[in-house]
């Protein structure tokens, strides 16, 4: 058997990863936490975390480029409570120019 007698075989193709456009799927998780009511002020369950799984901090590392948190609101969030997560939820929104959805509902602007 020579090289010639093996059969080529192309490789499978590689997929591309999927452009996330970030503020949408940072309102869309918001809204996933309102659904489930973790913005309500009684809430005490666990409100869901603000990842979307794009986990790379800003050049001059201020804050996570995908969810907008610190790096100390990522070192806490696993300890605090619901209320100091609907805390760091307010404040990423902020600084991401994301309308809180509390508040569109509520109907303020």
């Amino acid at each position: 058997m020579t090289l010639s007698d093996i059969p080529v075989v192309a490789a499978p193709a590689v997929a591309e990863k999927p452009v996330i456009d970030i503020p949408v799927a940072l309102a869309q998780r918001a809204a996933l936490v309102l659904a489930e009511g973790g913005f309500a002020e009684d809430f005490d369950g666990v409100v869901t975390s603000p990842c979307i799984s794009v986990c790379r901090m800003t050049a001059d590392r201020s804050h996570c480029q995908g969810c907008f948190r610190t790096l100390d609101e990522l070192r806490a969030w696993g300890k605090v409570d619901a209320a100091q997560r609907r805390a760091i939820w307010a404040q990423l929104l902020v600084r991401a120019g994301v309308a809180h959805p509390a508040a569109a509902v509520a109907g303020v602007d």
